[in-house]
């Protein structure tokens, strides 16, 4: 299973090509044996984050003092990527972003990306819903806690994806 890496971000909105910024960037990488490896910054982009996107993922301004900058943590995540596949839960979203936010600082964004969003739609039909949450909670009977916290959910959309590879 090596080359593939599941990522979540957490922004401070929905669009990068309409201001918004990553500011909690994670990254996990997938075994056989099962997760490994993990990458994990909070980034202070020097931008507000409004009160709806707070409510999201509970990231205040007062948590990103002191945090590095953009450009910082996307060069050392670039590394910990290289070219490898990304895994992510709604993967167009995250690679948007870090191809906007990448090319903002003159970094390529050459990776593959897979959508377990998609995977879990094919291989999963008559769910409630798609959202991580959920999917996570039918394949594992659990859920763990800090959801929406950009850690917590790539390893779970890492999870979802070695689950449903096997099936």
């Amino acid at each position: 299973m090596a080359g593939y890496i599941a990522v979540d971000l957490e922004t401070t909105s929905l669009s990068a090509r309409h201001g918004g910024r990553i500011i909690e960037i994670a990254a996990v990488a997938l075994t056989d044996d099962g997760l490994e490896e993990e990458f994990q910054s909070l980034i202070n982009p020097g931008v507000p984050i409004p009160v709806g996107a707070q409510r999201v993922h509970g990231i205040t301004a007062d948590l990103l003092q002191g945090q590095p900058s953009p450009e910082y943590v996307l060069t050392q995540f670039r590394k910990f990527i290289g070219v490898d596949t990304l895994i992510a839960h709604n993967a167009q979203f995250d690679v948007n972003f870090l191809k906007y936010e990448f090319n903002r600082f003159g970094l390529d964004m050459v990776n593959r990306s897979i959508c377990t969003l998609s995977m879990s739609r094919r291989c999963l039909p008559g769910l409630q819903n798609y959202k991580l949450a959920t999917v996570y909670r039918h394949l594992f009977n659990e859920l763990p806690g800090g959801l929406h916290r950009a850690l917590t959910d790539a390893r779970m959309a890492g999870r979802i994806w070695q689950e449903l590879i096997k099936r």
